[in-house]
């Protein structure tokens, strides 16, 4: 029996370094991208959000075809139905939280990414039959109420707005839930779901991309004025994003969407501090380091709540047993006792 419970605490073990593994490279990707991406938009005017979204999955495209030749990546199956619904879902939550963030404040805009974690979980729970604890649910609305007095300020919404950040919310749900369900069902990895729908992504937006950008910014990609400095920050930001987008499949895949979603929010967490640090502490008050503090309080409850057993858990749908059919000439087990 020891020797058993000793390889099963080296798994344990093993599994939690690569979780961690797996959350520090998808925060260090996250948070770099979102710095590099500010310094591209609001120093050097690159504003064509979509565009170089397209440009992050071209390069993640070559990333694993690259990887397929070396052999790193083994042949897989997904049917085409399932590519296109997930592209369709992803490509959605890209332009949609673009228009969003135009069409809204700030503040409704932080209200719409928070809103994100229970829709999540609406869809755990009816598409997957997940069951949470009390702690679980009371921890995720701490992270909720924590983010929000971070980041949460001036609160105005128009119907086109709430028409945006309603398709936004719901298809980002939904592509966070996909990634997760794509590779539980078809047994791929991060890397082979990669394969599958970034080139699909990274020629719909490609094509796409500068029309969006265009009716949001009223500016074209092509008459940009492109400088050393400024393709340096693309390509950049291109490499980035190859780990951005890796990581959040391995995440996703590892765990769920709404555990993504919760752990998540400590890059926001930390977006704030380093834009305090890099930016100016302008916006530094009591308030903020408030909601920081609960907010962190709240990932840490969370994390702890959700492995515990029974709290976060998918419930097996009843089996219906049917009776058997016997003759009538042979009696049963029943019919000999009585």
């Amino acid at each position: 029996m020891r020797p058993k419970k000793m390889s099963m605490a080296v798994k344990d073990e093993k599994k939690m370094a690569v979780d961690v593994a797996a959350w520090a490279f998808n925060i260090v990707t996250s948070v770099g991208i979102i710095i590099v991406n500010k310094a591209l938009m609001a120093t050097y005017g690159f504003s064509f959000a979509t565009t170089l979204t397209g440009m992050h999955f071209a390069t993640t495209t070559l990333m694993t075809f690259f990887l397929k030749w070396l052999g790193h990546i083994q042949n897989s199956q997904l049917p085409w139905s399932e590519r296109l619904k997930f592209v369709l879902f992803a490509n959605f939550s890209i332009v949609g939280m673009n228009v969003s963030l135009m069409w809204n404040s700030v503040g409704f805009y932080q209200i719409a990414k928070l809103s994100m974690i229970p829709v999540s979980c609406f869809l755990e729970i009816v598409l997957d039959n997940v069951r949470y604890s009390r702690d679980t649910k009371l921890s995720i609305l701490l992270v909720l109420l924590g983010v929000a007095i971070c980041t949460v300020t001036d609160v105005s919404v128009n119907t086109k707005g709430f028409i945006a950040a309603f398709i936004a919310v719901w298809s980002t749900a939904l592509q966070q839930y996909y990634v997760h369900y794509l590779q539980r069902k078809y047994s791929l990895g991060s890397f082979n779901l990669l394969g599958h729908t970034a080139p699909i992504q990274a020629t719909s937006l490609l094509l796409l991309g500068p029309l969006v950008d265009y009716w949001l910014t009223d500016k074209r990609v092509d008459a940009y004025n492109y400088t050393s400095l400024s393709l340096f920050f693309i390509v950049l930001s291109c490499t980035i994003a190859i780990g951005t987008n890796l990581s959040q499949f391995i995440c996703i895949g590892r765990f769920t969407a709404v555990t993504f979603q919760v752990l998540g929010h400590m890059k926001t967490i930390l977006v704030l501090i380093l834009g305090f640090l890099f930016f100016g502490k302008e916006g530094l008050n009591l308030h903020v380091i408030f909601g920081m503090g609960i907010a962190i309080v709240g990932m840490i409850w969370y994390g702890n709540a959700s492995s515990q057993p029974g709290g976060k858990e998918r419930v097996p749908p009843p089996t219906i047993v049917k009776p058997e059919k016997h003759n009538l000439l042979v009696p049963t087990e029943l019919d000999e006792k009585v």
